[in-house]
């Protein structure tokens, strides 16, 4: 691994000399903007708007617009100096609950491990960390970016997990056309939770595959072979109004056993129900609130837990 960053943890008295290791490998397929007309890659110049010239890196400055067209500028030496007081420490101020922090504000994790003569402070941190269940919060300076932090364990590892400030994390009475009520019909939400719990599993991680990056990768490996490469259309969606009959395909599709006979009789009348209710609304009402409603809190959640957090504190 490549190490990106060098420097301690502090909490109190104590330092913890540590390397900082990205955590994360980025598999994203990489391809380059290229000219249509003769095949040559894209190049990008920096180019003033004013004059027109050319710029070397040398020549340029980091400005913030206060105004419009108006600029106060910063040189590399001055943007150094505010962060150099931070830039070598990850300087614990609290510990705390993991489980009090929403998955929302994690942003990327990265791996720290023992340096130079650290590795007796390092195991201290590490088994008072394992014996509490607490985790720290922090301030860290990477790449003259200041971040708060959250210092946490995975077996025998320290990892760190950058975290979003209070002020960037947007609320969610901000977000347009959530429902100011979720009243839902018994019975609909009685199978949508059959079909939650039939789907409900440990986390195996290694079970999911970037199946984009695999097509691809096999659309890249064929045209390089010179042949011709086809891509099947998308099946068109349909837009299901009755609820229950979703659900029941979803649980059946699942390999879930069917409703029983009570459950049968009560979907015909919770499904007439839903459809003179979707009718009413207009149309699509009935699916947003099948997709977004019972199940999109769990999905959401699920999804958020599993790429940011990835593993939780023993």
């Amino acid at each position: 691994m490549h190490t990106v960053w060098k420097g301690a943890i502090s909490f109190g008295l104590v330092h913890v000399p540590v390397k900082m290791f990205a955590a994360v490998e980025d598999k994203d397929i990489s391809m380059r903007m290229i000219h249509r007309e003769c095949g040559g890659p894209i190049a990008y110049v920096r180019t003033c708007k004013n004059c027109g010239k050319e710029v070397a890196n040398e020549d340029i400055a980091k400005g913030y617009e206060y105004e419009k067209g108006r600029f106060v500028l910063f040189g590399k030496d001055e943007l150094d100096a505010l962060a150099a007081e931070s830039s070598k420490t990850i300087r614990i101020l609290d510990f705390v609950d993991m489980r009090e922090i929403d998955p929302v504000y994690f942003q990327r994790s990265y791996y720290l491990s023992p340096d130079q003569a650290g590795a007796g402070a390092y195991s201290l941190l590490l088994e008072a960390m394992k014996r509490t269940g607490r985790i720290g919060i922090a301030n860290v300076s990477i790449r003259s970016k200041g971040s708060l932090a959250a210092i946490r364990f995975i077996e025998n590892c320290l990892v760190m997990e950058t975290i979003a400030y209070p002020d960037e994390v947007r609320p969610v009475h901000q977000v347009p056309g959530l429902p100011e009520q979720t009243a839902v019909n018994e019975k609909e939400l009685e199978m949508a939770t059959m079909l939650i719990d039939h789907l409900t599993g440990p986390f195996e991680p290694e079970k999911y595959r970037d199946e984009y990056r695999e097509r691809l990768m096999e659309a890249i490996q064929a045209k390089i072979a010179g042949e011709e490469v086809h891509i099947a259309p998308e099946q068109e969606r349909t837009n299901v109004i009755d609820l229950m009959a979703a659900l029941q395909a979803s649980l059946e599709a699942a390999g879930a056993p069917k409703a029983g006979p009570a459950a049968t009789a009560d979907a015909g009348a919770g499904a007439e129900a839903g459809t003179r209710s979707a009718a009413g609304a207009g149309p699509g009402a009935g699916p947003a609130a099948g997709a977004d409603g019972a199940g999109g809190t769990g999905k959401g959640a699920g999804r958020k837990t599993a790429g940011k957090k990835k593993e939780t504190v023993s």
